[in-house]
């Protein structure tokens, strides 16, 4: 799925967008792409920082959770992050870099979703996290 398509998925816009291409979707996981350029809102001497990188996480999830729920023919949810627990930011990547994204659902209870994700960078895993993320109910 291509950075047009993205916008279908997730209610970001630009600049606020961290992800390019959704490469995987399953019922439990999903991988995106995004390159690192020069002039994005999270992007500091040349590096993509902390908060860029969780959101790209957070984005990530919302993407793949939203394709499953228009597979189904269901609305969108509206999800919250409630909590990030075990952040680890091991490298920032450059501007030119490109970073795969992968996101996990470990448990859902009721309309809580823990989520585990990870950046990876050439092999490297460079972050990871787990998020706490709750689904608004009508």
């Amino acid at each position: 799925m291509s950075q047009s398509d993205i916008f279908s998925l997730i209610p970001q816009r630009p600049p606020f967008v961290m992800i390019d291409e959704l490469i995987h979707v399953d019922e439990d996981s999903s991988q995106t792409k995004f390159t690192i350029r020069e002039g994005h809102l999270f992007v500091d001497n040349g590096l993509f920082t902390e908060p860029g990188l969780i959101e790209n996480i957070a984005q990530t999830a919302a993407a793949g959770t939203v394709y499953n729920k228009q597979l189904d023919g269901k609305a969108a949810p509206v999800g919250y992050i409630a909590a990030i627990k075990d952040l680890i930011i091991n490298e920032l990547p450059r501007v030119g870099d490109t970073i795969t994204t992968e996101t996990r659902h470990l448990n859902r209870v009721m309309h809580a979703f823990v989520v585990q994700g990870k950046i990876m960078l050439d092999g490297r895993q460079i972050a990871s996290c787990e998020f706490r993320i709750f689904e608004k109910k009508d």
